[in-house]
């Protein structure tokens, strides 16, 4: 009787020992999962903001330069389709890149106070940007290495959790070498 009493008291603690573990480690990925989507959010409302700050640009750099050329095409089609952050944020720099390429070459433009105001504005938002995307991908590192250790990949495969993309949206597991993006 009581080897049987050992026996189940042994067993109870064991469980309790294997649920405090599954919790913890649960927690964990949940923690930066809250994290990943924290961020996501905030590059999100950054570049929802520059986007609003180059269409902002448009009317006052059609006035400045008094030429046929199409400036920012790649924005103004934007209006009308739904992309991702990841190709969002490669469109928005090229535009940015446009803007500054249009300064440089046009001194009206360089010149006009709103502009500067403007282009103020994007390079703040770019500071903010990259330090998120600095966040995220330090917490996708973190996320996606609690995938591949032991024991905690064990919990990842009965919680179907999956790897995630850095924001340069480059896939580290693949041959493809090609795949990193501007």
């Amino acid at each position: 009787m009581e080897g049987l009493m050992i026996c189940i008291f042994i067993i109870i603690v064991l469980a309790c020992a294997i649920a405090v573990f599954y919790a913890t480690i649960y927690n964990k990925f949940q923690e930066y999962i809250i994290r990943i989507n924290e961020v996501e959010s905030m590059i999100d409302t950054y570049l929802r903001n520059k986007y609003d700050l180059i269409n902002k640009s448009i009317p006052i750099i059609k006035g400045n330069i008094k030429s046929e050329k199409e400036i920012f095409g790649e924005i103004v089609k934007l209006r009308s389709r739904k992309i991702g952050n990841f190709e969002l944020y490669r469109i928005l720099t090229r535009a940015s890149n446009e803007l500054n390429e249009l300064r440089t070459e046009y001194n009206d433009i360089d010149n006009s106070n709103e502009i500067k105001k403007i282009t103020k504005q994007i390079d703040d938002i770019d500071i903010k940007i990259d330090n998120a995307i600095e966040y995220y991908n330090d917490n996708i590192t973190i996320y996606n290495s609690l995938l591949k250790k032991f024991p905690s990949n064990i919990i990842a495969t009965f919680g179907k959790y999956k790897e995630k993309l850095f924001f340069d949206r480059k896939d580290m597991n693949d041959d493809d070498y090609d795949d990193f993006k501007l």
